[in-house]
């Protein structure tokens, strides 16, 4: 009796150690695949905060390049802003000084192109078909010097502007090329005779090639017959990537009036 009770006792024992055993590892199993499943879901939430991390870097450059270039749009339009206000007082105070002048009628001030340009009718100055300066002509052009000398930091360009009737013969010119090109350098000419310097001047003949009315009637002609003194743009007011600008820019200017 007492055996089978041992037997009975020994084999509950080992059941008993069996099923421990089996519990203890399947808790271990699930203990196990439980923290797999943590790691896995900690990696995410990693992963998820460095993509946020990423994006939130992304979107700060991207505003800070926003910014910047809204900082440097905003420069450059104070710095046109303020290029206006210097050219438009430019424009005023030269007007003033042409006061006189202006009111008489024997010249205009007007922007064109974004430069000043001083704009005399060719009959105040020149008999029709003539480079020869009359005697009202010549007492206009040395007002016009006197307050040109006061604006010495400008080069100018006289251009000669015809209509497009041709030239009469017989003439000493053969074409409105040729007279305007005349008269623009027999103004140049009284111009450095009244004071200016002639380093200060270029001159070019444009012949009917730049109208500012049409040619189809005597008014649109009248208009057309016309000296023009450019005041040509000083280094200051160029663009900051031209190199040495100040005698091309006249240079240039007056190449392109002889070649029309």
């Amino acid at each position: 009796m007492a055996s089978k009770i041992l037997v009975a006792f020994f084999v509950g024992a080992t059941l008993c150690a069996g099923g421990f055993a089996w519990y203890t590892r399947h808790d271990a199993d699930q203990r196990i695949a439980d923290a797999n499943a943590a790691d896995e879901k900690c990696e995410g939430s990693l992963a998820a905060c460095t993509k946020a991390r990423d994006e939130e870097k992304d979107a700060s450059a991207s505003a800070a390049d926003a910014l910047d270039a809204s900082r440097a749009e905003l420069a450059e339009l104070r710095q046109q802003r303020e290029e206006s206000e210097k050219r438009l007082a430019a424009y005023k105070s030269l007007t003033e000084k042409f006061k006189k002048m202006i009111d008489s009628g024997k010249l205009q001030v007007v922007l064109r192109h974004g430069r000043m340009v001083v704009k005399l009718p060719a009959g105040i100055l020149f008999a029709s078909g003539s480079a020869e300066l009359s005697k009202e002509g010549k007492e206009a052009l040395r007002e016009v010097a006197g307050v040109l000398k006061q604006v010495p930091d400008r080069r100018l360009m006289v251009a000669g502007h015809t209509d497009n009737v041709p030239v009469v013969q017989p003439s000493p010119f053969k074409n409105n090329l040729e007279l305007s090109t005349a008269r623009a350098l027999t103004v140049a000419d009284q111009l450095v005779q009244s004071g200016l310097p002639a380093t200060r001047l270029v001159a070019a003949g444009y012949a009917e090639h730049e109208p500012v009315r049409e040619n189809s009637s005597e008014a649109g002609r009248h208009e057309n017959r016309r000296i023009e003194i450019v005041l040509l743009p000083n280094v200051t007011e160029l663009p900051p990537d031209v190199v040495d600008a100040s005698a091309p820019a006249a240079a240039d200017a007056g190449d392109a009036g002889k070649a029309k």
